[in-house]
């Protein structure tokens, strides 16, 4: 099991910005990318954005085009999540995840990934 280090959640006005981090500690496989879900009180966990490993090409959710970035840094291992012009609708937990060298599915599907973290939380008060 590879640890993912999430960090970055807290409270925020609406209209605010947060950036949220995570870190594949350890990481001694390949991997073709990472990717953040969100679980928000009473709903299903939802994709919000992945980046490919090694092209970096960022996928988005619709709800969130335009307003959020992923961004990574190969040589940390870690991955970013800017969030700008956030809503109440975005109050959730947030979940890093990691493919690991999974073949199967496409980033916007929990399938993809191998790894995931504890979550951090995000609250977005209007």
């Amino acid at each position: 099991q590879v640890p993912l280090v999430e960090s970055g959640g807290g409270s925020v006005q609406a209209g605010g910005s947060l950036t949220l981090s995570c870190t594949a500690s350890g990481r001694t496989y390949s991997t073709y990318g990472m990717g953040w879900f969100r679980q928000a009180p009473g709903k299903e966990r939802e994709f919000v954005a992945a980046i490919g490993w090694i092209s970096g090409s960022p996928y988005f959710a619709d709800s969130v085009k335009g307003r959020f970035t992923i961004s990574r840094d190969k040589a940390k291992n870690t991955v970013y999540l800017l969030m700008n012009s956030l809503n109440a609708e975005d109050t959730a937990v947030y979940y890093c995840a990691d493919n690991g060298g999974r073949t199967k599915s496409s980033p916007d599907n929990e399938r993809y990934y191998e790894y995931w973290g504890q979550g951090t939380q995000v609250t977005v008060s209007s």
